[in-house]
Formats: structure tokens, C-alpha cells, sequence
């Protein structure tokens, strides 16, 4: 067929098709009506997820805080992608939905062609935009309720409190197919030799999911193999955003500001910051189409592409299915720092909220058995929850002899009556196994970590196995996960469970997150020092750098929370994990150790004081969390102070001020929707008296007007709260020590 006709037959029967289809009957959507006006970050249940369809038969999934709208006729397109409150426009110009390479031909999912120019879109230009007819074409669409991505197994009491699971929602799905012309033209534009008719039974699907009360997208595709013969998925791109830029610069930049939408996948490793994301799954590009932007080299970086760098080179048999990784968008109403970071903190524990599950540990550094059950005596005896074998402790995970299942099963169970969680270290990456097991990379490339396993050969499938099995025969409920698969590719065409380099990053990260996911959800707790949390993790470091804990002990108080003032403008308390070594650890002698505890109590308490009162946890490595009745008393104190305030201190950090050991630094937790609404705590690093006046936000305690506050359980006093939100705090405080306020309505 002509490939002109065939453009114009397949745009004509689009059309009718289409048509039918928005005739189905939705709700109407007005945008002065569904907005929802309540700041979301203080709580709202007003911004339900819907499906709507507006005046001019357009699809809108909106929640009243954001939408996104499709036209379906011609071809599914977003049009549109908006901040409601606000009034602000992030899309700029059409893209397809998505984009497939399959048996080495490439084919758009969705689109519309014929936009003018690229730097807006305006509604009168839609009706006259075409589809591409060698595009996957749309077929239907449905909407169901947001499922779970895998089962969680919760443990309630390390939460502030019960999560909902899956995140309440709904799921918008579009389907496509490609037309049997269109695989002929396709091919024949492409250069590509032979018969490719097996394409025109591949069925596509994206999904888009809105949740409630967040301004929040998820995005994914599925490719189901339809035909009589296998196809190859070589490589795809579920996201293709040409979203409004937020700076018109003619010149080259060193550092571009990218448009204001915070991106996470759950295709991330490498690394325990989100700025990995960028290297594994996620790209904001120079748009080649957009020729009437500023930018003298149109290299402005305002495309958004959600990819995998390598592969996934995934073949399909008939009836097969290939689903690929997730893609979270969240439409920021702001661009100040605490409030985009709050926003951030606040969707990760909607969409992973095993990551508020945040249990006080400590770090045994022998797994001998009269050790282990000393360090399970004592954090019994003063309220802490878990014990980790650490790393060097003897801890061997890939121990399959009885004598040593055996042992574990035992000291589990002996955990487990004392109402402590039990569990080791193993370490994956950065170990050298040998040359057949081993990444493979051409000369003068080394993986990541200097040397790792391929997870994916023999010895990484029967590592992973071994890990399984221990936890499924043991009932040890911990796994500390070092050096996780970091993404490094492999060239062996030897190894099992990959064909070459083309498909070994998929295939190694499929094995260790779905590992993570089946330990989610038997309820096993996993510290593992990568971005895995939409996998499955619960907690990575807050950002701390080990050999710290070698300098003498008062640096490392002011050290530990620029740590956690740092590292919480990303994660939440419970995220992240801090560090105590009891015993020396890294060098720095007698001057950077606790050890002897007793002789050492004022510098104890003030560490305590600062990792509770952050509502961090730390890893307490030693023999032992006490070592005399007035060692007890002081870590069951402050175990004590964090329990009874806990939901509020596994609340968001709101940054007050910096420490510097120059002057105060504090930090307010913040729980709009409990009793306690903030808990500030304000730390004295001098060697002196002070007394000061702080003044303190209380915006996002959600109190207006005044707040009820009391200082260390004391009396309760009202304070002013003004209408910017600010409050103002006396406060007294001895050398080297701290207080708090507890804050309610």
C-alpha cells in the first residue's frame, strides 16, 4: 500500500474509532469546581482521584490538585499537565506517550503530530494536529482502582502509625495495537529486511496512576506478545514529557535548572542519593524540536525521557508479557527548598511507606551465642527492637551447613520471645569471587565498586538462593544488604541467567529487587545502602562518611547532626540510618571512643539526645548498650522520651538552624494530623549558658493563630503564632545540652 494512502485510510478510521470512544459518559470536568484549594501537605480528603471528561471531550485524571488531559482523537496525546491551585502549565508541546524498539524497529505508542511551534500549546491547535499512522494506535482505555505493586508485610510497631496499602487511587490504562500496513511501512522506512507481521499482534499498554489527596502521577507500560512468534523488546521509553522550561538562557550553562517536577523510578541503584536516578532510569534533554527556544544551541534540557540506559533486550513468546519499571512524577507547587523537599519526603511515604517503619537497633559486633543473646538481653531490658550481626561479627549468610542453620534458627526463636527482631549482614558488590563469576567488561573498565559478581551467574543466582533460603528456614526477620547490585553491566555470554550485555542490567536488577520484594513481604527488615526503597528497602544511610567516627568524640557530636540536618531535607527520619561505635571503630583511639560507656556518659547521653531527638536511628555497634546500672538508666531515658513522642518524631524535619558549634542549631518535627502537632528541639553546643529567642515556623504543624507548647514535660503555655506562621521560643539551655518543646493545638 502507498504509504501517503495508508496515512490518510488509517487517520480517517482513527477518527471514528476515537470518537465512539470519548462518547463515553464521565463525569464532567470543570476546573473552577474540581480544584481543590486545601494545601495537601497539612492534610486534605478532599482531592479524589477521577476520571473526567471536559467541555470539549477531552479525558481529564485529576484529583483536584493536579491533571493531566488526554485527547484520544486522532491518537492518545496529553495536551495537557497541571497544577491546579496555582494555575500552572507543565506541558509545552505533544509527544507520544511512549516508544518501543521491537525486533529492531522503532514505533511510537500515541502522539500527535503538526504543532506549529513547541514552546505552547494552545486548544485550537488540538483539532488540527494529525496522528502518526506508523504510530501504535489507540484502541480503548479503562479505569480501575490503584492496586499494590507487591505484598508488605507491615510491622506496626516501629510505625508512627498505620499506612494504607496499595496508595488510595485510581489507574488509567490506555491500550494499542499497531495496524498490519503500518509494520509493512514501518519496516520498509527503517531499512529493515524480512517480515515483521508478528508486531501487528503486540498489544501495548500505559498506565498512569493519580493518587488520592497527592499531587502525584505514576506512569508505566506493559507489552503483551499477542502473535504466533517471538519478539524481542530491545529497548523502550515509557516517558516523553517536552515540559515548559524554567529559564530562558541564550547562552550555555554549566548547571541548568530543570522544570519543576520531582522525578523517581523504581529502577534506581548505584548509590544511597536520588541524583542516581539520573544515571539509571531518568533523562531531562535538549528537544530537537523545540527550534524557536531561546538557547542560541537549543540546548535547552526541557525533554523529559524515562529510559533504561541499556536494554532491557527482553525477548517475549507468544502469550508473554514484558512490564516495565515505574515512573513517579510530582508536580511541586513551589520552588522553596523546604517545601519541595517536604513534598518529596511526604509522596515516598505514600508510595513506600514500609519506609516509616523505623526500629531502634543496635549493631553486635560478635554472632557468637552467648554475645547475641547479651546484646538481645539488653535491648530488651532498655526498649531497643532489633539486633544486627554486623559486618566482621562472624555472620555468615551463605552458611548452609545445619550446624549453622541450626544456630540461627535457634537464636531467632530466642529473639523473637524477647520481642526482638534478628538478623545479619552480607555483603553482595564490591567482593571479588573469580573470573567466571565475576562482571565481565572490556579492558580498562572496572564495575563500580572496584570488583563485583554478576548477579546473574552461577554463583550470583546461588548466592541469592542461599539468602532465601536462610531467611525462609530461620525466622531471622534483619538483612543489612551491602554493596546491592550497583548497575554494572556484563559482556559474558557465558552466565545463566543473561544472553550479553544488552539484557544483563535488566536481568541483575530483577533478581535483587525481586528478592527485596519477596522480604517485604514475609516482614523481613532491610538496611541496604542503595536506593531501593520502591522495591522494598526500608532504610540507607542518612549521609554520614564512616571515617568521621575516628575523630575525637566532641567533633563528632556537632558532626552527627550537620549529618542529620543534611540528610533529612531528602528523606524522613526513619530513612535513614546513623552510626555510634561504642567499641573504636575506623582508628582515632581512646579520644573517639565510648568504650568504657560508664567513664563516658555525658558524651553518651548527648549522642542519644541527638539521634532520638532527631527521631534517627543509629547503629550502636559494641558489645554491649550499657555497662553499669547509671548506663542503663540514661539509654532507657531517652529510649523512653522517643517512644512516648514517636509519631510526631518520625514525622518531616523542618531545617531551623544549621549546626555550626558557634551558636544554638534546632530542628522542629512536624505531624499536622496527630495530637502532638510539633516537637522542637534546640541544641546548646557551647561550653556556656545560653539563652536565646528562636524564632520557629510553625506553618506545617498546621496551627493558626496560637499554639499550646510545653518545655520538657512541663507546664503547658500558650504561644502567638502570626500570620506568616512564626512563633517565638525562649529558651535557656545549660552548656552542652539540649531542651525540647512539645507542641499542640
Amino acid at each position: 500500500m502507498n504509504i501517503r494512502r495508508y496515512l490518510f485510510v488509517g487517520l480517517v478510521g482513527c477518527i471514528a474509532h476515537c470518537s465512539a470512544v470519548a462518547q463515553t459518559l464521565l463525569p464532567r470536568f470543570e476546573k473552577e469546581v474540581q480544584t481543590v484549594h486545601d494545601d495537601w501537605l497539612l492534610g486534605t480528603d478532599r482531592a479524589k482521584a477521577e476520571v473526567y471528561q471536559d467541555a470539549d471531550g477531552y479525558l481529564v485524571f485529576s484529583n483536584g490538585l493536579v491533571s493531566r488531559t488526554f485527547t484520544v482523537t486522532p491518537n492518545v496525546a496529553t495536551v495537557a499537565l497541571d497544577e491546579l491551585d496555582s494555575n500552572t502549565s507543565f506541558v509545552r508541546s505533544v509527544r507520544p506517550e511512549a516508544q518501543l524498539v521491537l525486533d529492531g524497529i522503532c514505533c511510537n505508542v500515541g502522539g500527535l503530530l503538526g504543532q506549529p511551534v513547541h514552546n505552547y500549546l494552545l486548544k485550537e491547535w488540538i483539532p488540527q494536529l494529525y496522528a502518526d499512522s506508523l504510530s501504535f494506535r489507540f484502541v480503548s482505555y479503562r479505569v480501575e482502582a490503584v492496586k499494590e505493586r507487591f505484598p508488605w508485610k507491615k510491622r506496626l510497631e516501629w510505625m508512627p502509625k498505620d499506612m494504607p496499602w496499595p496508595v488510595p487511587g485510581k489507574e488509567l490504562i490506555f491500550t494499542y495495537q499497531l495496524d498490519p500496513a503500518a509494520v509493512t511501512a514501518l519496516a520498509a522506512l527503517q531499512g529493515k529486511a524480512g517480515r515483521y507481521d508478528r508486531l501487528a499482534g503486540v498489544e501495548v499498554e500505559v498506565h498512569y496512576e493519580l493518587y488520592d489527596n497527592m499531587p502525584v502521577f505514576c506512569k508505566w507500560m506493559t507489552v503483551v506478545n499477542r502473535s504466533n512468534e517471538e519478539v524481542t523488546v530491545n529497548s523502550f521509553k515509557s516517558e516523553l514529557l517536552a515540559a515548559v522550561e524554567p529559564e530562558s538562557t541564550v547562552d550555555q550553562r554549566r548547571q541548568w535548572n530543570y522544570p519543576n517536577i520531582t522525578i523517581d523510578t523504581d529502577y534506581n541503584f548505584g548509590g544511597m542519593s536520588e541524583d542516581y536516578i539520573y544515571s539509571s532510569s531518568v533523562a531531562w534533554l535538549p528537544d530537537t524540536l523545540y527550534r524557536s527556544q531561546v538557547n542560541v544551541e537549543l540546548e535547552t534540557p526541557c525533554l523529559l525521557e524515562v529510559a533504561p540506559k541499556v536494554g532491557p533486550d527482553q525477548r517475549l513468546k507468544p502469550g508473554e508479557e514484558f512490564i516495565s519499571f515505574r515512573v513517579w512524577e510530582l508536580l511541586n507547587d513551589s520552588w522553596d527548598r523546604e517545601r519541595k523537599s517536604l513534598a518529596y519526603r511526604r509522596m515516598m511515604r505514600s508510595i513506600a511507606p514500609w519506609v516509616t517503619e523505623n526500629p531502634i537497633l543496635m549493631h553486635v559486633r560478635t554472632s557468637d551465642d552467648m554475645a547475641v543473646k547479651k546484646a538481645i538481653d539488653q535491648c530488651a531490658a532498655v526498649g531497643f527492637e532489633m539486633v544486627i550481626m554486623t559486618f566482621g561479627s562472624g555472620f555468615d549468610a551463605e552458611d548452609e551447613s545445619p550446624a549453622n542453620m541450626g544456630r540461627m534458627k535457634r537464636l531467632a526463636a530466642y529473639a523473637q520471645s524477647r520481642h526482638i527482631a534478628l538478623g545479619g549482614y552480607s555483603l553482595l558488590a564490591s567482593r571479588h569471587i573469580d573470573a567466571e563469576n565475576d562482571v565481565l567488561l572490556p579492558e580498562g573498565r572496572k564495575p563500580r565498586f572496584g570488583y563485583s559478581p554478576c548477579v546473574e551467574s552461577r554463583w550470583g543466582q546461588e548466592y541469592m538462593r542461599k539468602l532465601r533460603h536462610l531467611y525462609h528456614t530461620t525466622g531471622l526477620s534483619v538483612l543489612e544488604h551491602d554493596g546491592s547490585y550497583p548497575g554494572d553491566v556484563c559482556y559474558s555470554v557465558a552466565h545463566p541467567g543473561h544472553r550479553g550485555v544488552d539484557d544483563s542490567q535488566w536481568m541483575q536488577f530483577q533478581r535483587i529487587s525481586d528478592f527485596y520484594k519477596w522480604c517485604r513481604g514475609r516482614g523481613i527488615y532491610l538496611n541496604v545502602p542503595d536506593l531501593y526503597f520502591l522495591n522494598g528497602s526500608n532504610k540507607v544511610g542518612m549521609g554520614y562518611r564512616e571515617v568521621n567516627w575516628s575523630l575525637p568524640r566532641a567533633q563528632q557530636e556537632i558532626i552527627e547532626r550537620q549529618n542529620i540536618f543534611d540528610g533529612t531535607w531528602n528523606k524522613t527520619p526513619s530513612m535513614g540510618w546513623m552510626f555510634v561505635p561504642l567499641v573504636e571503630y575506623q582508628g582515632g583511639g581512646e579520644a573517639a571512643t565510648i568504650e568504657p560507656l560508664k567513664d563516658h556518659l555525658p558524651h553518651y547521653g548527648q549522642r542519644l539526645a541527638n539521634l532520638f531527638g532527631a527521631g534517627v536511628q543509629a547503629c550502636y555497634r559494641g558489645p554491649q548498650l550499657y555497662d553499669s546500672p547509671q548506663t542503663k538508666e540514661l539509654v532507657r531515658r531517652w529510649v523512653d522520651f522517643y517512644k512516648r513522642h514517636r509519631e510526631v518524631l518520625d514525622g518531616d524535619i523542618i531545617h531551623v538552624r544549621r549546626p555550626d558549634g558557634r551558636d544554638y542549631d534546632a530542628w522542629l518535627h512536624v505531624n499536622p494530623t496527630g495530637a502532638e502537632k510539633g516537637l522542637l528541639m534546640v541544641y546548646n553546643p557551647l561550653n556556656e549558658s545560653i539563652r536565646r529567642t528562636v524564632k520557629v515556623n510553625l506553618y506545617y504543624t498546621g496551627l493558626r493563630g496560637s499554639a499550646v507548647v510545653s518545655e520538657q514535660e512541663g507546664a503547658p503555655r500558650t504561644l502567638t503564632v502570626d500570620r506568616y506562621g512564626n512563633a517565638f521560643f525562649d529558651v535557656s539551655i545549660p552548656p552542652r545540652s539540649q531542651t525540647w518543646f512539645v507542641i499542640k493545638e
